[in-house]
């Protein structure tokens, strides 16, 4: 037997890891049949002591994934200097192939990292602006992200502008506002795909083409979109996407994305210091430039991918889709009852906010969780005020009915 055999094997092990847990029966039967989403759930750990309706924050991982994640640290451990870099790393150029065919770029384009924060961080840092360089923003736009591009403003002296529009508005009304505040100094457009405040999905294709147009970059922030909603990075054509595939995807805690237009990658510079030697690709933004990362998380991202191409993105978001109007349908006649989000869009998902007349927002998330053992979450920004709702795939109707219920009860007594 030759000198590299016993590396090899351990090589093959690490591969193998992902593999072993994809046909688990709890997998099979939540996929056997279009519709039975009660198995579905039978795939996901139960949720306690809460009704988890916080899924716009971070989503649980189907059992197969933990199985994959316990049973990849327990591999790396053994021999973590081998077994993660020569034998869990092995896999990620196949988990890459799998997220590019995902989200319709080239597998040159992605990097993996920890988070959308991170991928954003990493465009709003590494574009070359100089004093007096406008960049666009939306009043709604992340909150962290808003102040990483206001950094650059104190440091460097870019400007940063503020577009204003209701959430509520038409696409033309959203395209119009950032048309009417495109001047020759803007170089960037910073976009957030679906407002993680209400629900609501931008127009960002149009506004892409629109930057195009004026020579401007875009910095797309896809973390409520991508695997919730059909996604394409060549469709969208923008410059930067950022994604959390512990979201929708239900990837492990702390795996996310980035994709760069591959005729931007060489203008880019890196969030950190690559450890490689130039010239770099893609790799100097990819996770490996951290030191010590966590490959068991990164490798178990593609039993995340499987059990998510399993179910399919269409039949996601129309299950997404149907499960929030159930609720809002159901709570309509609530006395004071208001959605702040457009419901009857066809790019309507999980995420949703309603707030009732009279009764203040943070009294009804704290009584939900403390009477009733249901997490929510209040959103305030600018004059908007609510509460925001978002179930999963593994959410069913008769807990939304339970949910309902409590919201009356609640109304009632206020």
């Amino acid at each position: 037997m030759s000198e590299i055999d016993p590396q090899r094997r351990r090589l093959l092990q690490g591969i193998a890891i992902v593999g072993a847990v994809l046909e688990t029966p709890a997998l099979c039967a939540a996929t056997a049949r279009a519709g039975e989403w009660a198995k579905v759930r039978d795939a996901y750990p139960p949720q306690q002591p809460y009704m988890n309706l916080n899924n716009a924050a971070v989503s649980p991982a189907p059992l197969v994934v933990q199985d994959a994640v316990a049973k990849a640290y327990r591999f790396a451990n053994r021999e973590p200097d081998v077994n993660m870099w020569d034998g869990l790393d092995a896999a990620l150029p196949g988990i890459k192939k799998k997220l590019a065919a995902l989200a319709d770029c080239d597998v040159e384009e992605i990097a993996i990292n920890r988070n959308s924060t991170e991928g954003l961080c990493t465009a709003i840092s590494g574009i070359d602006l100089n004093a007096g360089d406008e960049v666009l923003l939306g009043e709604w736009d992340y909150a962290s992200m808003r102040k990483a591009w206001n950094h650059r403003r104190l440091r460097e002296g870019v400007v940063v502008r503020d577009i204003r529009y209701d959430l509520m508005d038409n696409d033309d009304a959203v395209v119009d506002a950032y048309a009417r505040a495109i001047t020759p100094r803007t170089k960037v457009l910073h976009l957030t795909h679906m407002i993680h405040w209400t629900g609501r999905v931008l127009p960002v294709q149009r506004l892409c083409a629109m930057a195009r147009q004026h020579g401007i970059l875009t910095v797309v922030d896809a973390a409520q979109t991508f695997a919730q909603m059909p996604l394409s990075f060549r469709k969208l054509d923008c410059d930067y996407l950022a994604t959390s595939l512990h979201k929708w995807l239900c990837a492990p805690l702390g795996t996310g994305m980035l994709i760069v237009k591959a005729s931007r990658i060489d203008s880019t510079w890196p969030l950190l210091g690559p450890f490689d030697p130039e010239p770099l690709r893609i790799e100097k933004f990819d996770h490996w430039n951290l030191g010590t990362y966590c490959s068991p998380l990164e490798t178990a991202i593609e039993p995340a991918i499987d059990f998510h191409n399993r179910l399919t993105t269409e039949r996601k978001h129309a299950r997404l889709r149907e499960l929030s109007r159930y609720w809002v349908q159901r709570a309509a006649d609530i006395e004071g009852f208001r959605i702040h989000t457009p419901m009857e869009s066809p790019d309507l998902g999980a995420v949703t906010l309603f707030s009732i007349a009279g009764v203040d927002p943070e009294r009804i998330e704290e009584r939900l969780k403390s009477e009733y053992k249901i997490r929510v979450r209040v959103r305030r920004q600018s004059s908007l005020a609510g509460v925001r709702v978002s179930p999963h795939i593994y959410t069913l109707e008769h807990e939304l009915d339970a949910f309902v219920a409590a919201l009356r009860r609640i109304a009632r007594k206020a």
